[in-house]
């Protein structure tokens, strides 16, 4: 049986995930306008066109937003605070994940901070976290 956290792909999200496993953050673009966008959607949600390709991003980023989990799940297997943060990537898009490789407390996680996507194994699958630029993981 699976972990009950383990994301579960659909048909539009499938080369997302995809990538992920290949450790690329691939996003959807319009080919009429050229816009990024996530999460994965079969239409353009700014401009309603049709022709969506996928392309592999940059894995640039900055810290939009976070709360700081002290007490997570049991499920994630973490010890002390997690951090659950909306991220704007360079293209773009924005998407909730995880920041790791440093101290979960708002000294640490300071708004607008330069982040770099990381891929993190997670049961049977790997998910993507994002740690400050310039760490090694």
């Amino acid at each position: 049986m699976a972990h009950p956290l383990t994301p579960v792909p659909t048909p539009e999200t499938q080369p997302f995930w995809d990538g992920i496993a290949a450790e690329k953050l691939r996003l959807c673009q319009c080919g009429d306008c050229s816009t990024a966008f996530f999460p994965p959607a079969p239409v353009c949600p700014a401009c309603v066109g049709q022709q969506i390709e996928w392309f592999d991003a940059s894995g640039d980023a900055t810290l939009y937003s976070y709360v700081i989990h002290h007490r997570p799940l049991p499920q994630w297997g973490t010890e002390g605070p997690r951090s659950v943060a909306i991220v704007e990537l360079a293209e773009g898009p924005r998407l909730i994940s995880s920041v790791v490789g440093c101290e979960q407390t708002p000294e640490a996680l300071t708004l607008d901070m330069p982040l770099r996507a990381v891929f993190v194994p997670f049961d049977d699958i790997t998910v993507l976290c994002f740690e400050p630029k310039g760490q090694q993981s």
